[in-house]
C-alpha cells in the first residue's frame, strides 16, 4: 500500500483524535508514506499551536514534535519545485483549495505520475477528499463526508 499522507492525517498519530486508531493502523500496513515537505512545517506549528491554545501541555507537545522528528526519515518527501507550485496554483482554482492543500494534492499526483502506479491520499480534510477523488485519486477515509469536520488544532 502506498500512501500520501498530508498533516491532517500524520497529526493523527501523534494526537488522540477521531481517526487515530485508522491512521496508526495505516502507518503499520503501508509499504510507502509520502508527504510533502512543507508538512514538517505544518505538523511542527499544529503541535506548537495545540500547546499556546491549551489543547496540550507544552510538554507533550514537544514529545509529539519530538516522534514526528523521529518519523520524519520514514517518509519519501516530495520536494516543493517551481513546477509542482504552478500544479498546485493550477488546483488551488480548479477546485478551491487552500494553498497548502493544493500544494499535497499536487505533491501526490506528481508522485504517483512518477511511480507509474496509484496511491491513497490520506487526508481528513473535506475540500482535499472530495478534490482527491475527482483527480482518480484513491482516498482514506472512504467516507469522510460522514465525519464531522476534524479538529485537528490549526
Amino acid at each position: 500500500m502506498i500512501l500520501y499522507l498530508d498533516s491532517s492525517a500524520i497529526v493523527k498519530r501523534y494526537l488522540a483524535e477521531q481517526g487515530t486508531d485508522d491512521v496508526r493502523r495505516l502507518f503499520a500496513r503501508a509499504s510507502y508514506l509520502g508527504t510533502s515537505l512543507i508538512t514538517r512545517a505544518e505538523i511542527t506549528a499544529a503541535f506548537a499551536r495545540a500547546a499556546k491554545m491549551g489543547r496540550l501541555q507544552q510538554e507533550a507537545a514537544l514529545a509529539a514534535a519530538e516522534a514526528f522528528g523521529r518519523d520524519w526519515i520514514r517518509f519519501v518527501r516530495l520536494g516543493v519545485t517551481e513546477k509542482l507550485i504552478e500544479a498546485a496554483g493550477s488546483l488551488a482554482w480548479q477546485f478551491r483549495l487552500r494553498g497548502y492543500h493544493a500544494v499535497h494534492l499536487a505533491a501526490a499526483l506528481e508522485w504517483r505520475t512518477r511511480l507509474g502506479r496509484q496511491i491513497t491520499l490520506v487526508t481528513f480534510d473535506n475540500e482535499l477528499w472530495a478534490a482527491a477523488q475527482q483527480n482518480e485519486l484513491d482516498v482514506f477515509p472512504v467516507d469522510l463526508q460522514l465525519l464531522p469536520k476534524c479538529c485537528v488544532p490549526r
